[in-house]
């Protein structure tokens, strides 16, 4: 008797779409790769995991009393909102608790599953004391402070394949030699101060597939094999996306995909459980953000089901 296929664990709640008004963020993306993915039948409805809101105590884990009293009572200032390029409101606040909730949530099903994709969440760009780039507060920081607090991790390394440097998670563990930083992004772009990581793959404007893969070939074992974590958090940002609004490189749809089966492979290999976010994604067609996200979700699927490349 054949044995029941393994499932793969997504987590995901409608309350992360947030109303940020006609803004480059499409937070309707979740709820959009949500829907796709269960009409083709990639995951089914009893995959899915509604996190509840993060506690403010693990938020405070990582974020200082006086920024998180500044999110409470809603004293943001102008300067604030520039910084954090999207307008604060309360419904944002419960969408991003919401959000870091998700990712702790993912880490634990990681570890119990070895896989674990959470569509949503990669804000990398939240520092202790305020936000930047979209990321009111760092859910990956968060959900790996709250793991070793509870003994579940000793050692952990976030694989941030986002556009963007991951700079508010560099500054966060700056100190903290049991989780290891990578960053492989596009030097010539936004933020413009970058803290570094353990590791930066700074690239030049228009890398490609080819570069872009052979340089994670290269990197990744070293670092799963120097490291030996207990988790790794994979940042599987669609913004490398040639066609992608606020970037400036030429990675394809298939170069993406190519992308996430890889890391899947690496890690797989290397026996560390994974959990996966979305973080960024503003291509020029809504459609094409949503199909690489979707497709990252698949080759989750096929390496969970043991029928990835």
């Amino acid at each position: 008797m054949a044995s029941p296929q393994r499932r793969l664990p997504i987590v995901w709640h409608e309350g992360y779409e947030a109303d940020i008004g006609l803004h480059v963020f499409p937070t309707r993306k979740y709820r959009a790769a949500h829907d796709r993915l269960i009409g083709e039948g990639t995951i089914a409805e009893t995959d899915i995991r509604r996190p509840e809101p993060v506690s403010d105590e693990h938020v405070a884990l990582v974020h200082t009393p006086q920024y998180l009293e500044k999110i409470k009572y809603s004293e943001f200032s102008w300067q604030d909102v520039m910084l954090l390029e999207v307008p604060f409101s309360a419904e944002l606040r419960e969408a991003m608790w919401l959000c870091a909730g998700g990712s702790v949530l993912t880490g634990r099903l990681a570890l119990e599953h070895g896989l674990a994709v959470h569509l949503g969440g990669g804000f990398h760009h939240g520092f202790p004391d305020h936000g930047e780039g979209f990321c009111l507060i760092n859910d990956v920081a968060i959900a790996l402070r709250a793991l070793r607090r509870e003994g579940l991790i000793e050692r952990a390394v976030v694989l941030d394949c986002d556009l963007h440097h991951g700079n508010g998670t560099a500054a966060i563990f700056t100190d903290e030699p049991e989780v290891f930083t990578f960053s492989i992004h596009q030097q010539h772009n936004y933020p413009m101060w970058k803290p570094p990581s353990d590791l930066d793959l700074g690239l030049r404007d228009g890398t490609g597939d080819e570069e872009y893969l052979g340089l994670l070939q290269a990197h990744v074992p070293q670092i799963l094999e120097d490291q030996r974590p207990d988790l790794a958090f994979y940042l599987a940002g669609a913004d490398p996306y040639r066609e992608d609004q606020l970037g400036g490189l030429s990675l394809s749809r298939e170069g993406l995909r190519r992308r996430d089966e890889l890391m899947f492979r690496l890690t797989g290999v290397a026996g560390v459980p994974v959990a996966v976010t979305l973080a960024g994604g503003y291509a020029r067609r809504f459609e094409d953000t949503v199909e690489i996200h979707c497709e990252t979700v698949r080759a989750a699927q096929r390496q969970m089901q043991g029928t990835g490349s």
